[in-house]
């Protein structure tokens, strides 16, 4: 089967009730629609659709896998794989200028796809394929699914940003709402405590997180076990150890009286030997990891997913939470270490389907009980499933590496929408130089800070670092978070990241490199941060922009030069110091 751009080739279903049908949807986009058909519920058929696509000026790839290797993958390499707890079947390539030249999606974001856009060596032709059901799959009598061929030449992040909106309109995706809170900086215990966490330091971290701008904790792992070992030995019970927390609702009413949401963490698959709940569920497990002496929940039992539900909607019916952090739900699936299991009662066999009937019974049951429950999510469960269940996908753990942070949290952005995208935990050592520990804030800007340092024992410089860069968010956060954002050269792990709204822009800078400011936009207000250790930025001004009033100011926002720049065409120098700021108005004085 062709069309303008490509021809498409499907393989298996021999004999089956299989078809292939293409519909142009606008200049430079195709629907692919793939049908199969049963006479009788059966297991449907490995699946196999592709096509070529030259390699002629394609430069760079992305896919939403959270790693800063974007590199191409040869086509003898194996797959990229997603489901509803693991990423999301897109993939894009494009030129140096981020220009697209090829962007594919698929519309099954539920069950698991395995999908690749790997060169091949002997033609330079991207081999590109989706393929479906190769894993264990539901008995069904019909299947009709989408695959979207973007071929327009435009930013790669606007093709995704349309793959986002399409995803979107489809019935079982409709994003969950996101309340207020959820796109405000929040307060995390990990990192600051770890296990070691209590309610009287969590009270008086709370105290000092309000003055800041912080609207929420987050309890992490260990509010719920004396074991500080970091390990899932004793998980699965979900009461609060007495010894840490002697009154959760009254904790909770104390946080809530500083004017702060309270959520609470849950490792959801995991039960361990040593709980309470462990003979109940031993022989009904996913697996068993040998190192952390817990086992992964099989969701396919009804039992086990009314068990964690009832856990849910008790502890916040109880103790008056306001959200959950909802843990490892991508450790359910992994098929290559999955046990057999000879206890009769499962009611479906795709793990990522049980997953989802789990995830719609809880959500749905917590929001009878609380309308805006607020419920975060890590990669790489952050796909288009996912969002019709969490209103915060937060960056995966990457303790103190801001590059990473970066590179995570504008994966995200690139298709989450209007849900919250949240980064990683933030820390730095306490010693380092204040414009060093500041990069770790610049670095998410474009997301929602969770900021995990005891801040009772900060320097006071670092202190006011944190009080301005918070500052910095909360007086740009509409256009980094809901401006046009454009983040630049994925495969070099974004090294100058935009947001327009209206007249206003917010640029970044991380490396070394010049620093655009386009005359065709009607922005009177540009934000340039230097997210680098190095003083000096270079704008490269498209044409003239007329007289500029420039303030310029430190990594804690003290004001260090203010210039009046005509701003002509061509480069432009700006003494802005690490991990500064450099405002431009025009036609201000």
């Amino acid at each position: 089967m062709s069309t303008k751009t490509h021809e498409f080739t499907l393989e298996g279903g021999d004999g089956l009730n299989v078809s292939l049908a293409a519909e142009p949807r606008a200049d430079g986009i195709d629907l692919i629609r793939l049908r199969w058909k049963s006479d009788r519920p059966s297991t449907p058929p490995l699946l196999t659709l592709r096509w070529v696509h030259s390699a002629r000026d394609v430069q760079a790839s992305w896919h939403p896998a959270p790693d800063r290797n974007k590199s191409f993958k040869a086509d003898w390499m194996r797959e990229l794989r997603s489901n509803a707890t693991a990423s999301a079947p897109v993939y894009a390539l494009f030129d140096a200028n981020g220009t697209n030249r090829m962007t594919f999606a698929f519309s099954d974001a539920l069950n698991t796809v395995h999908y690749t856009g790997g060169i091949r060596e002997e033609t330079a032709e991207f081999q590109c394929s989706v393929q479906l059901f190769k894993e264990a799959a539901e008995p069904i009598d019909a299947y009709e699914a989408e695959l979207l061929v973007d071929t327009r030449a435009i930013p790669y992040f606007d093709c995704l940003s349309d793959v986002r909106r399409w995803w979107s309109g489809m019935p079982g995706y409709a994003p969950a709402v996101v309340p207020e809170t959820a796109r405000r900086p929040m307060y995390s215990t990990w990192y600051s405590m770890h296990q070691n966490v209590t309610a009287e330091e969590v009270e008086a971290e709370c105290r000092i997180a309000r003055t800041l701008g912080m609207e929420a904790v987050i309890v992490d792992d260990g509010w719920q076990t004396e074991d500080n070992r970091r390990g899932y030995a004793y998980t699965g019970d979900w009461t609060p150890c007495e010894g840490k927390f002697p009154d959760m609702r009254r904790h909770v009413e104390a946080v809530h009286a500083l004017g702060m949401k309270f959520l609470l963490w849950f490792a959801v698959p995991y039960v361990g030997i040593y709980s309470g709940t462990w003979e109940r569920f031993k022989d009904k497990l996913v697996r068993f990891n040998e190192g952390s002496r817990a086992g992964v929940l099989d969701p396919r039992y009804p039992e086990v997913r009314e068990f964690i539900i009832a856990t849910y909607e008790e502890a916040v019916r109880a103790w008056d939470l306001d959200g959950l952090k909802l843990d490892f739900v991508d450790a359910f699936y992994a098929p290559e270490r999955e046990q057999p299991s000879a206890v009769p009662g499962r009611d479906c066999v795709s793990i990522p389907a049980a997953v989802d009937r789990l995830l719609t019974a809880a959500i749905g049951r917590l929001r009878s009980l609380k309308p805006d429950i607020l419920i975060e999510f890590r990669q790489p469960y952050v796909g288009p499933a996912m969002r019709k269940h969490g209103n915060m996908f937060r960056a995966s753990d990457c303790p103190y590496d801001s590059i990473q942070n970066r590179v995570r949290t504008l994966d995200i952005r690139l298709l989450c929408g209007e849900t919250a995208a949240h980064a990683d935990m933030v820390m730095w050592h306490p010693e380092e130089p204040v414009e060093s520990a500041a990069l770790q804030l610049i670095n998410l800007l474009f997301s929602v800070p969770q900021i995990s340092m005891r801040l009772s024992a900060l320097p006071p410089a670092h202190l006011r670092m944190l009080r301005r860069w918070l500052a910095f968010w909360e007086e740009h956060r509409e256009v980094l978070l809901n401006g046009r954002l454009e983040p630049g050269n994925p495969a070099l792990s974004y090294p100058t990241v935009q947001a327009v709204k209206g007249d206003r822009a917010v640029i970044v800078t991380y490396h070394d490199a010049l620093v655009p400011l386009r005359a065709d936009r009607p922005v009177r207000e540009w934000t340039v941060v230097n997210g680098r250790q190095r003083e000096e930025v270079v704008l490269e001004v498209s044409a003239s922009l007329g007289e500029a009033n420039i303030e310029i100011a430190n990594s804690c926002g003290d004001i260090v030069d203010r210039l009046c720049v005509n701003l002509d065409l061509g480069l432009h120098r700006l003494p802005i110091p690490a991990a500064g700021t450099a405002s431009i108005r025009f036609g201000r004085s």
